[in-house]
């Protein structure tokens, strides 16, 4: 299955529990009733005590709620998601477009890679079959051609060995990265469904006398959680523009037919860390958005987590680039 797919089904399971939190009005209606009750009671007697007339705007609050929660799906959740919608659409639309930028580039320059590297006739038979046959033709079958010809398949035997185990480095740091977002997505979904599911009990609580701060914390933190997929989508967009400037100078210098490329991706692989380490910054980033709290210790924790998992995959990657660049030196 797909990254993307992935994504996709955590966007299809919390529209299918979002009907669960109409099965959590009817308790919630019980709760905010009595709640109303004492909440009026207070008010008038309140009032009454004083000699003063009674104030009917602020007892249409706990009525207000009432309405909130009968039709909690469609008023409360159906109203913030159609606001924060266009955010989330907006701002996958913009990493859609930098990824499709990125690809072409990344196409072009392994193409011109490619050529620069057959245009050299000491990598020339290591990327080309056609090459590798003609510069066999060329030799004959004294014991020095020999030797020769065990040098090249040793050297050409090297080279695909070492570019497997980069390619198997990437291919990892990938995973990584792709896991990492999919991380930030599942625990995204699985407080959006514990919002929705609990939002009418945080409303009816709201009723009651002195507990008027859970819907303002419900509310803030609600939205949020639901911003962490446009910060991560800009995150997103932000490394594929950077990566898209260092393949557009590479493709330039590249130009050059002097120019022998760097096929190391030690840039690239420097990134990749970059882009694990700061999906897991994400909720700290948008708590700077919009200020809700209780997720501190799990932000902490993330950070905590990430740091350590960045610490591992940056010592990976100096060992495996410190020793391909000492058997390049010890050639």
């Amino acid at each position: 299955m797909e990254w993307d797919n992935l994504h996709e089904l955590l966007r299809s399971l919390y529209d299918d529990m979002m009907p669960l939190a109409g099965d959590m009005a009817a308790v919630a209606k019980g709760l905010a009733g009595l709640g109303a009750l004492f909440y009026v009671a207070l008010k008038v007697w309140q009032a009454l005590s004083r000699a003063e007339p009674i104030d009917m705007f602020p007892l249409l609050r706990p009525f207000a709620l009432g309405l909130c929660i009968m039709f909690f799906p469609t008023i409360v959740l159906g109203t913030i998601n159609a606001v924060l919608s266009p955010v989330v659409v907006g701002t996958h639309q913009i990493l859609e477009d930098q990824v499709l930028d990125l690809n072409k580039l990344q196409q072009q320059k392994d193409q011109l890679e490619y050529e620069a590297m057959v245009r050299n006739p000491e990598t020339a038979y290591m990327v080309s079959d056609e090459e590798f046959d003609k510069k066999l033709d060329e030799l004959g079958w004294s014991p020095s051609d020999i030797g020769t010809m065990a040098g090249m398949y040793m050297d050409r035997q090297a080279y695909k060995i070492e570019n497997a185990i980069k390619d198997w480095f990437r291919n990892l740091l990938e995973i990584l990265f792709q896991a990492a977002a999919l991380v930030i997505d599942t625990i995204r979904t699985f407080f959006l469904i514990v919002l929705s599911i609990l939002g009418p009990i945080a409303f009816a609580i709201s009723v009651w006398d002195g507990f008027q701060s859970t819907l303002t914390q419900w509310l803030t933190r609600y939205v949020s959680v639901y911003l962490w997929l446009p910060v991560s989508d800009l995150f997103s967009s932000m490394l594929a523009r950077i990566q898209s400037l260092i393949l557009e100078r590479d493709i330039a210098m590249l130009a050059d037919p002097t120019y022998i490329p760097d096929t190391s991706n030690t840039v690239y692989i420097i990134f990749m860390i970059i882009g694990i380490i700061g999906y897991f910054t994400i909720p700290t980033v948008t708590g700077w958005v919009i200020q809700a709290g209780g997720a501190g210790n799990f932000t902490r924790n993330v950070n905590s987590t990430a740091m350590k998992a960045g610490n591992i995959a940056g010592a990976g990657a100096g060992s495996t680039v410190g020793n391909i660049g000492g058997k390049l030196m010890n050639k």
